[in-house]
This record gives C-alpha cells, structure tokens and sequence, in this order.
C-alpha cells in the first residue's frame, strides 16, 4: 500500500514538471497582437461595409501581424483600387495582400 501511494505521489510530481513544456506561449504582446488584429479586421470590414458598390459578403478579410489579406471578389478593377487604397489607409495595416478578383472574369491558368 505504501508502496502504491509513493508511486502515485512520484507519477503526480513528474506530471506537474511536465505540464509547464506544454504550455502555450501566450505572452501579453501575443494577446495585444491578437486583439489588435482583430480591431484592424473589424476596420477594414467596416470601411468595406461603407463603400457603396461594395459587398462585405464578397470579400473575406483576414490579418495577422497587421498584414490584411483581402479575397473574393468585386465588381470591377477600379474597385478592388479602392478597396486596396481603403485599406492601407487603416492604422495598425503593416501590408496589404490583395487576392480580390472581378465578377465574372476567368482567371489563367
């Protein structure tokens, strides 16, 4: 019995030694840089939301890093423009990535 319960205490100890490598790294500067990509998203989002001729519903927006990743798809050339002007405007926007497409154009392969 007492031999079962010096086992049982050595197997807890080694697992709460372990648990710290399997942490996650999420440092207060990881969590800033989520939430301030997420307000960046919600920017761009809005700005689109805003732009007559534009449909948020088209466009998928995604950031990282203050990087913006813009994809789907617009009405014409002079819009995916726009929105490209639109979004480098946005403060926090380190680069804009834009995937936009136009309605109805074929894309080369």
């Amino acid at each position: 019995m007492k031999c079962r319960r010096s086992l049982l205490t050595l197997a807890f100890v080694a697992l709460m030694l372990g648990l710290p490598g399997c942490a996650t790294t999420f440092t207060p500067a990881h969590i800033g840089e989520y939430f301030s990509d997420a307000t960046i998203t919600a920017r761009v989002k809005l700005v689109i939301f805003g732009e007559p001729g534009l449909k948020l519903s088209d466009i998928s927006v995604e950031t990282f890093k203050g990087a913006v990743h813009l994809s789907g798809f617009v009405g014409s050339q002079d819009d995916i423009s726009r929105v490209t002007k639109l979004v480098r405007a946005i403060s926090g926007v380190t680069a804009v990535d834009n995937d936009l497409r136009e309605k109805g154009r074929e894309v080369g392969l």
